[in-house]
């Protein structure tokens, strides 16, 4: 089978260090690559890669052997695809895209990878996009599938640390980012299954319910910390809007209040997240979503 793979996942794994992505890529398309190989044991039939796809994984429209339409993910080692594996089968359904097939593999219902929640009014988006994300938050399972928050942003913050160092004028941002995740961890208020990279366009349109999530990067720990990420959506409208700061905040209050997480929590969950994000793409080169993600911080 030969085709490209999507610019947008190779660049995307240009700019992670290389633990094996690079040969994985190397290794996805032929005769024998990794894309074969999975459409064999699977006896699927594949009508398209979808394309731009995501940053993270090769996502492949197929058919079953009976005719389902389905969805094949092929994702390196270092995107964890056994967690998200591990994830969806806990949730069954519920909320999130369900999984086809009894093996390992991340053979997906079909959805509508068109149609996102983004594609709504902001208004109504949020809203969508709020009561998908109330019914992923569930009791974790008994089994260590899952990295926890604390685990994730410690590694986060050395990376943030490191930059700081050579960038000083985020410095003072990293410094504030770190203070609340400190603070933060002390006592979370609750531990859940949380969808760990939740934004509107994570949640598409479906059959079963008008709206299922897709792509998580499964993490265990507090609420706050997945509404975070959703506070942000459409950074780069907020930042155009001379309205940004004040809609920002009310934004915060809006969605801790609707989905009753604590205002603050939510907030300083939200700050660090966006500094995260931000002295990332610093790091790689992204100048312009750094600089986006960077003010937005500031309103904070």
């Amino acid at each position: 089978m030969s085709f490209e793979p999507p610019k947008r996942l190779v660049n995307a794994l240009g700019e992670v260090r290389d633990d094996g992505a690079s040969a994985w890529l190397a290794r996805l398309a032929g005769p024998a690559g990794i894309l074969q190989e999975a459409v064999k044991r699977l006896e699927l039939t594949v009508e398209r890669v979808h394309v731009p796809g995501g940053r993270s994984s090769l996502v492949v429209l197929v058919r079953r052997a009976d005719g389902t339409p389905a969805v094949l993910k092929l994702a390196p080692e270092r995107f964890r695809p056994e967690a998200e594996h591990a994830a969806l089968t806990h949730w069954n359904g519920f909320g999130a895209v369900q999984l086809l097939g009894d093996g390992g593999d991340l053979l997906l219902e079909r959805l509508h990878p068109e149609v996102s929640v983004r594609s709504l009014p902001e208004a109504k988006a949020l809203l969508e996009a709020a009561g998908t994300l109330r019914r992923l938050w569930v009791e974790p399972p008994s089994w260590r599938s899952c990295e926890t928050v604390a685990h994730r942003t410690g590694r986060q913050a050395e990376a943030m640390r490191a930059t700081a160092a050579a960038e000083p004028d985020v410095a003072p941002l990293v410094d504030a980012a770190l203070t609340a995740r400190d603070e933060l961890l002390v006592a979370p208020p609750e531990v859940r299954l949380l969808h760990g990279t939740f934004r509107q366009s994570k949640v598409l349109a479906g059959e079963r319910t008008p709206w299922l999530a897709v792509g998580p990067d499964p993490v265990v720990g507090e609420c706050a910390f997945d509404l975070a990420r959703l506070v942000r959506d459409r950074v780069e409208d907020l930042i155009a809007s001379p309205s940004g700061a004040a809609t920002t905040r009310r934004r915060v209050k809006r969605l801790a209040e609707s989905l009753e997480v604590d205002q603050e929590r939510l907030r300083g969950w939200t700050l660090f997240r966006a500094v995260e994000s931000g002295v990332r793409a610093l790091r790689v080169g992204r100048g312009r979503d750094a600089e986006l993600l960077l003010e937005f911080a500031t309103w904070l």
